[in-house]
């Protein structure tokens, strides 16, 4: 059970640090981010093809790999404290 005296500590930080973000809301806009990067990607492809097929291809390849790389790219950020 946590003292008094963490559960003040910690609380002092969030005020001074301001509140995490939690992993539901890097999630969401991991997911919100690569729909919107996603489409733009299939829309490129399809103009520099002309084949659908191979743009939707190519946008599902960069929307897996993306939304990984993002989503602890984010993560790690909020660990960063310069600029808080």
């Amino acid at each position: 059970m946590e003292s008094v005296l963490q559960t003040e500590l910690r609380e002092k930080k969030e005020e001074i640090q301001g509140p995490q973000e939690n992993i539901k809301r890097s999630i969401a806009k991991t997911i919100s981010w690569r729909v919107v990067g996603t489409l733009a990607t299939v829309a490129i492809s399809y103009l520099l093809t002309g084949t659908l097929a191979l743009a939707f291809s190519i946008g599902g390849i960069e929307l897996v790999s993306k939304m990984v790389l993002y989503f602890f790219h984010e993560r790690a950020w909020n660990n960063i404290k310069w600029g808080k």
